[in-house]
């Protein structure tokens, strides 16, 4: 039985990022520590935090009534609302934002003030795109599908900024992008996908080719993880998603003689290693 792992499954930078950036609260004795949001799209990273005694604020009403400690902004980062909010609070801040989402920010805020309309192709209710959103002063447009870019417009000899959110499907967004320069507006596209994204999806579409089942490990709430599921679906029927080993029902089958795995990267490396173990031994 051959089992391959994807170089690129588990946490990707930013990732790593916001959580040691909790840990190193912890460590430091800081009290009381809150994340604003779950600090990654993954349960049992959330929930170990919480087991540490660090807090998630799930909306600006639980944020306004804190008095004192220290909020973390999650790594999906958040509209300037919230950071104008702590500040009026004297609340202290510590910002996890992914670097590559901070990016986004200064592009929407700069060609916004430059007299562009924004356009992130994203999911809408997904909360990167909310914070990216969060940052432009005059209404944004979100377009996740073909149909809503078919029906895509805004007024004649208007400008736009195109987007993406960070975790997007790449092939997806070119399509899109593709039908809505077709429309005749003076556009400029900015490819913000993370290059970590790409990578990851690359890697697991020619995993997904080659195996007889495919294994996408990650949260359930999670973007580029629901993404991969999508990417490997495609090239590998047998495809499964799970969010630990004990989601894991994998039918022993003479049929199987491969099997791939890869990762959101939200994804704890205990529970791939688990999975890699269990599978390999299973078979």
């Amino acid at each position: 039985m051959e089992v391959i792992l994807a170089k690129t499954a588990g946490f990707c930078f930013g990732v790593q990022r916001a959580v040691d950036t909790v840990h190193t609260q912890i460590k430091e004795g800081t009290s009381p520590i809150y994340t604003y949001g779950p600090i990654v799209h993954n349960e049992t990273v959330v929930k170990e935090l919480e087991a540490q005694g660090v807090r998630v604020l799930n909306t600006k009403e639980e944020l306004l009534n804190l008095t004192e400690g220290t909020v973390i902004i999650r790594a999906h980062g958040v509209g300037k609302e919230i950071y104008d909010l702590m500040e009026q609070k004297g609340i202290r801040l510590i910002d996890a934002t992914c670097p590559f989402v901070r990016k986004i920010h200064r592009i929407v805020q700069k060609e916004e003030a430059e007299g562009r309309q924004i356009l992130i192709i994203g999911n809408a209710r997904h909360p990167e795109v909310e914070g990216i959103r969060g940052w432009c002063r005059t209404p944004s447009f979100v377009v996740e599908s073909v149909e809503e870019a078919q029906n895509f417009t805004i007024g004649a000899g208007e400008k736009l900024c195109i987007v993406s959110q960070t975790t997007f499907n790449y092939k997806k967004f070119k399509d899109l992008v593709e039908i809505i320069s077709k429309k005749g507006y003076d556009i400029i596209v900015l490819n913000t996908i993370c290059s970590a994204t790409e990578e990851r999806q690359t890697e697991a579409r020619q995993i997904a080719s080659r195996v007889d089942a495919m294994i996408v490990i990650g949260g359930s709430h999670s973007s580029n993880t629901q993404k991969l599921f999508e990417i490997c679906k495609k090239e590998c029927e047998n495809t499964y998603h799970i969010q630990e080993l004990e989601d894991l029902d994998l039918k022993s089958s003479q049929s199987i003689r491969c099997v791939g795995i890869t990762a959101g990267a939200s994804t704890p490396k205990k529970i791939i290693e688990e999975v890699q173990k269990h599978v390999g031994i299973k078979f």
